[in-house]
């Protein structure tokens, strides 16, 4: 079998997929949203240079961007890991076929760099590289500094495998990740400063481009040797017995007919590697608000502190919440088949949502350092979040039709991607709708009418509790066979 013959089973499995059926408005809309952030990133890289000759004339402008590009890297880094789709799930039947394992891993990996996600720095660096060769920059430095950041930008892609696949390397790059910020709040160390002299020593002295090259080698091996050694049928198909230890729950029957889901929830959570990592992520969330609250640009835009606002105690909604019904996709047939009336399950997961947003709150208590007005904003987010974002989020979780597979951290072969686009255009009502809210009271009235608007739409939305759960059950239940025919898939 031929690499041609990959990429022809890759396209006969796209087309018949149950996602291909979606509508043909969203998949124009999506298509508009490449060909935006992708013309974005042509029209970035063709005049940034002049930006940077603009804001520092005495100061050679590929040393400004190239100390800007570390923003772009950490930034490509953290959109890869939640947004990015590791083409890896489709090798398992595979396995019963005389293909060489070397073979099929390389595809896999070679895959990856299809993704857009390699394609975007692309349409940066390009029109940058020409603007620097129009500019009578040496043909050749110029060229080993786009060789070299290309290579930075697969060695992510990459880096991302490994920090997906095993949670060594995800808690090694977190380690190194919060000691850097840690060295540069107390002004230490910049990493900035060095990241923008490595870049611009991929210019300066060419033989340099050697290292990322290598570094790109070295981390394509590592991933090779991961996967290769996931890669059997009986690890595949295997499950790991292990003693399962039960907490009591016994205190959840209070909440009545809600209780078991609760209960599969909670036990869900616990037990299996996927749920755990995105309560580790809901958990970061909360520092989210130190990105904005702490910089006195934001200060004189309120509307931006909203924004963040909304994140310090909608971590777990948005993350954990985002994928429902997703996190039951391996038994959601038996659950479907049960005399279980929908709306207990949709109540379930709304009352989870609506407990991670009240403990997110709680534990935000010592944002008042910064003092009442960003607090009650914080208090207003939290209001927002449980009101009405925890019913956006549901509805987004009707269109939502991408399993999950709950313990694929502890595989090699496993898909870590229960992202798909849908959930990003629903999730856009959830960022600006609040922004919309303060705003408009805001610049007519003042800055306190905006924090009412917004609690008040919260207020509002748990007052319309009912008939919001009855119309999404309307719609749940609507595509539920659809659901079920997704998750029946195995990509």
């Amino acid at each position: 079998m031929q690499i041609a013959d990959f990429f022809r089973l890759e396209w006969l499995q796209f087309i018949r997929a149950a996602y291909f059926q979606k509508s043909l408005a969203l998949k124009i809309l999506i298509g508009f949203l490449v060909l935006y952030f992708g013309g974005t990133a042509v029209l970035l890289g063709g005049v940034i240079y002049f930006i940077a000759k603009k804001s520092a004339p005495d100061v050679d402008p590929l040393v400004t961007v190239n100390n800007l590009l570390v923003i772009w890297v950490a930034v490509d880094l953290l959109l890869r890991y939640f947004l990015q789709q590791l083409p890896v799930l489709n090798v398992k039947p595979l396995m019963t076929l005389p293909v060489r394992r070397n073979k099929v891993v390389r595809f896999v990996l070679l895959k990856s760099l299809t993704s857009f996600f390699n394609i975007l720095p692309l349409l940066l660096y390009i029109p940058f590289t020409v603007v620097l060769l129009a500019n009578d920059y040496d043909p050749i430095q110029t060229l080993a500094w786009f060789f070299g950041m290309v290579s930075v930008s697969f060695s992510i892609n990459f880096t991302n495998f490994l920090i997906n696949k095993n949670n060594t390397f995800f808690y090694a790059l977190l380690t190194i990740v919060a000691l850097g910020v840690g060295l540069n709040f107390f002004s230490i160390f910049d990493p900035r400063v060095f990241a923008g002299q490595c870049f611009y020593a991929f210019f300066d002295k060419p033989y340099w481009v050697v290292a990322p090259i290598l570094v790109m080698y070295l981390l394509y091996r590592t991933n090779k040797s991961l996967l290769l050694n996931g890669f059997y049928l009986d690890d595949m198909v295997s499950k790991k017995v292990t003693l399962a230890e039960d907490a009591d729950l016994s205190w959840l029957k209070h909440f009545g007919p809600v209780a078991p889901f609760l209960e599969n929830d909670i036990r869900l959570i616990r037990r299996n590697v996927r749920p755990r990592q995105v309560l580790l992520v809901s958990f970061m969330f909360l520092f989210y608000g130190l990105i904005f609250y702490t910089q006195d640009v934001y200060k004189e835009i309120p509307t931006i502190l909203v924004f963040a606002s909304i994140f310090v105690t909608g971590g777990f909604l948005m993350t954990f919440g985002q994928q429902v019904p997703s996190w039951d996709s391996q038994y959601y047939k038996l659950l479907m088949s049960q005399n279980i009336p929908y709306r207990q399950y949709l109540n379930a997961k709304w009352m989870l949502m609506v407990f991670g947003v009240l403990v997110s709150f709680l534990l935000s208590f010592p944002y008042l350092y910064f003092g009442w007005d960003i607090f009650a904003m914080i208090a207003a987010g939290a209001l927002f979040n449980v009101g009405l974002n925890s019913f956006i989020t549901l509805i987004g979780g009707a269109l939502n039709r991408t399993p999950i597979v709950l313990n694929e951290k502890a595989k090699a072969f496993a898909n870590t991607s229960g992202f798909n686009p849908t959930q990003l255009l629903i999730g856009l009502p959830k960022i600006f709708l609040p922004m919309l809210f303060f705003y408009i009271p805001y610049r007519l009235i003042s800055f306190d009418a905006g924090l009412i608007c917004i609690a008040l739409s919260g207020l509002l939305g748990l007052a319309f509790r009912s008939q919001f759960l009855s119309l999404i059950e309307r719609i749940y239940i609507k595509g539920k066979h659809k659901t079920i025919a997704a998750f029946a898939q195995e990509s």
